[in-house]
This record gives C-alpha cells, sequence and structure tokens, in this order.
C-alpha cells in the first residue's frame, strides 16, 4: 500500500500572520492569497493529466490546530487515507478518531513519538 505521496502542505505559527505573509510576498515573491497563504503547483510523473499543490501557510500563533506548544505542523499527500488511518492504527500509532471529508478532500490526523501533530490528506479525486 502507497503511505505517503508528497508534501501536502507547510503550517506554522506567527505573532502576526499578516505580517508575516507580507514580509515573504515582498522578500520572497511568494504569492500569499487573500486567505492568507500560497499554493504551488505542480506535476507529478503518477497524475500527469493533474495538477498537485502545496500549500504554504502562517497561523495565529494560538492556533488550537496544532499540537500544544508545536511550532509547525506537516501536511502530508496520501493515497488511502482511509486504509493508512486504520494499518496505522493497527501499528500502535496515535490516530484521531475525527476525519474531515469535503470538497477539499479527505484529512486525518497522527500524532508522532515526539508530540508533533501530522496531517495526512487525500487529494479530491484527479487532482
Amino acid at each position: 500500500m502507497k503511505r505517503v505521496t508528497g508534501i501536502g502542505g507547510i503550517f506554522f505559527r506567527s505573532k502576526d500572520p499578516k505580517a508575516l505573509a507580507a514580509w515573504y510576498k515582498t522578500h520572497l515573491g511568494i504569492d500569499v492569497q487573500p486567505w492568507g497563504g500560497a499554493a504551488f503547483s505542480w506535476k507529478d510523473e503518477d497524475n500527469p493529466e493533474g495538477v498537485g499543490t502545496t500549500i504554504w501557510n502562517p497561523f495565529p500563533a494560538d492556533t488550537p490546530y496544532f499540537a500544544p506548544g508545536a511550532a509547525f505542523m506537516v501536511n502530508y499527500r496520501v493515497a488511502d487515507l482511509h486504509a493508512l488511518l486504520a494499518a496505522l492504527r493497527s501499528e500502535g500509532v496515535t490516530v484521531d478518531e475525527k476525519v474531515d471529508e469535503s470538497e477539499y478532500g479527505k484529512f486525518g490526523w497522527v500524532t508522532d513519538p515526539e508530540g508533533n501533530r501530522i496531517e495526512l490528506w487525500q487529494p479530491p479525486e484527479g487532482s
């Protein structure tokens, strides 16, 4: 079974996400969008007709979205979220019960042995 197929996003805490995003836009040319982050598009040999995306997004310093005290969270692209979460549970990995499914894909979360929250994302079909 395929597990991680790429990085879907890099999310990190910021004291002032809007100001930090503006700095990255001004100094590094990152195309920050009105929603506060940027999407980098690329092609994948497994889906040459589709376009993949990696998201870059600063979050407020007090976000509850990450593990407590964590400075960042990585979102990994996966091929089959439900199968992977089942395999990880059987391997003794700490897996959140919550799974989000929307037009943006399927999202699940696990915690590594050092307490880092990891987001797993199965993109929508054709992405």
